[in-house]
């Protein structure tokens, strides 16, 4: 489908009175229930999935702060944390903790952490991701100009100062075949360069999918379609949901002008073996459930017996586990006329 910004109306009913600006922490809401707070409800719920993050937490935490002037409430849903962090950081005024009660995943502690929230936006994020100066508010008034649009991420730097794939097409067999096949020896094959759509510099408008490392959500839409699936462990689930919500007209939107950067991969290196495996299981279960019904057996049986072929290569080849590389500097952030809020099929 083809959208555009909504340049007539700003926001949904109830969100064009925001509430008062208040900066970092001091506008946060606190703790959850609070009604004694003058910034309360929070125009923003920030969600953040823990798993003895370390020390990415409190860089979150602190660069968060400056991405907003709006009142905001952060809820770590901690999935069994046991450095401590997540418990100290909880000390703050902006932050309540939600233990999980084990390790859940990802979708599945995130909809544990949205759960009544009053903010008619949420955040969903990990804790290795650092803000750049604005970039929550950048987010925001981007979010704001398309109204009938239910996810929106933003540009995501890697460590190496790469531009992160985060906006891509909904998968599809010639893609993901494609991509599976070559994308981790030629990460510039044709297929991969489609699907992480991945030509010329980024602008703001619609994609297949956002990254769930950074990722805002209206409260109403996410709501809408029963948040997360929860039977992703790790993995598909930030593709799944966009793909769901899509379907129930709430399309996603990249918005290249609000930056982040990702340090990445801290919970996944401590247990690298166990995350190849749920991301294949996971990759398996979306397209599965895509392809559904009798005719589509044979080549159900095909990406099994194929995703279980590249299970086992990246078992044993780190480039292969390591995936398609990143073949975009930042700087292609900067390059040209400024992005500008336009429209493309998703």
């Amino acid at each position: 489908m083809s959208v555009g910004p909504d340049e007539q109306r700003r926001g949904e009913p109830g969100e064009t009175a925001e509430p008062g600006v208040a900066g970092s922490a001091s506008g946060a809401a606190g703790a959850l229930g609070s009604t004694d707070d003058p910034a309360y409800p929070p125009f923003v719920r920030v969600v953040v999935v823990t798993y003895s993050p370390g020390a990415t937490l409190q860089v979150f935490l602190d660069s968060l702060a400056a991405a907003t002037n709006r009142p905001y409430e952060v809820v770590l849903a901690d999935n069994g944390s046991t450095d401590g962090v997540p418990q100290r950081a909880a000390a703050r005024p902006e932050v309540t903790l939600v233990p999980t009660g084990g390790n859940l995943g990802y979708g599945r502690a995130a909809n544990l952490g949205a759960r009544g929230a009053l903010a008619p936006w949420l955040i969903v994020a990990n804790p290795d991701i650092i803000w750049r100066q604005g970039s929550l508010d950048t987010l925001v008034d981007a979010a704001r100009r398309w109204h009938r649009a239910g996810a929106f991420g933003p540009a995501i730097l890697t460590s190496e100062g790469d531009l992160y794939p985060s906006a891509r097409a909904l998968p599809s067999l010639g893609r993901g075949i494609g991509h599976a096949l070559a994308g981790w020896w030629w990460p510039a094959n044709p297929w991969t360069a489609s699907y992480r759509q991945e030509r010329g510099r980024p602008f703001e408008g619609p994609a297949g999918w956002l990254s769930g490392s950074c990722l805002l959500v209206r409260r109403t839409a996410f709501e809408q379609v029963g948040g997360f699936d929860p039977s992703y462990f790790m993995y598909f689930e930030d593709v799944d949901l966009c793909d769901r919500m899509g379907r129930a007209g709430w399309p996603s939107v990249y918005v290249p002008d609000a930056v982040v950067e990702h340090t990445g991969g801290h919970a996944t290196r401590r247990a690298p073996k166990l995350m190849l495996r749920a991301h294949h299981l996971s990759a398996y279960r979306y397209l599965a459930r895509r392809y559904a019904g009798p005719a589509w057996a044979p080549v159900r049986l095909v990406l099994a017996l194929g995703l279980a072929g590249r299970y086992i290569v990246t078992r044993f080849s780190r480039r292969a586990a390591e995936g398609a590389a990143p073949t975009r500097s930042a700087d292609v952030l900067n390059d040209g006329p400024p992005s500008a809020a336009g429209s493309r099929s998703a």
